[in-house]
């Protein structure tokens, strides 16, 4: 429980995708003026890293740092299994299909959004995990191409309309690219 604030700060080094994404969820925080969440895959989870906070008077925080989810729950979790070829994707659906209950998700449906989201190049929500929000992912990849990681931003339903929700994905789409060759800079 206390101990993993102190295991945290223990640990030797971050991901290189954190760092990557630091300077760069800063930024598009202030300009989109939403939350963004930098959430991070370990093993058939999602791992909620960073949360920035936006300048809107309405804020959806709809996940703590520190929150981990099975991957297919969340958007960022669906962003990051559209990144993988799709029999790995369908398995860890699979894998995950029991923990998906508590979380009001079913494999169909959670297939489906991977195949939306693939087509889109990101993972539009249109019901977020909180009641009247939705949310935007777009998935990370290490230098290597695997999918490791997601970037998504959060918002009250009328914040992410049509225009808008292409504005964002475009601008998130930008930032996780950047934050991708950023990695590979080290």
């Amino acid at each position: 429980g206390r101990q993993v604030p102190e295991l945290a700060l223990a640990r030797p080094s971050r991901s290189p995708v954190m760092v990557a994404a630091e300077p760069y969820l800063a930024k598009l925080s202030a300009q989109l003026g939403d939350t963004l969440f930098l959430t991070l895959r370990t093993g058939l989870d999602t791992l909620c890293v960073a949360r920035r906070i936006g300048s809107y008077p309405i804020q959806v925080l709809s996940i703590e740092v520190g929150a981990r989810r099975p991957l297919g729950v969340s958007s960022a979790g669906v962003a990051i299994l559209a990144a993988m070829p799709a029999a790995e994707a369908r398995k860890i659906v699979l894998a995950n299909e029991t923990r998906f209950g508590p979380y009001r998700a079913d494999t169909a449906t959670v297939l489906g959004q991977i195949q939306l989201a693939r087509r889109r190049g990101y993972n539009l929500r249109d019901v977020g995990l909180v009641q009247g929000t939705k949310s935007l992912s777009v998935w990370i990849r290490t230098p290597d191409g695997q999918p490791a990681a997601a970037i998504t931003l959060s918002a009250i339903r009328n914040r992410l309309g049509p225009r808008r929700a292409i504005e964002v994905a475009d601008m998130l789409v930008a930032t996780a690219r950047a934050i991708e060759a950023a990695t590979r800079r080290g």
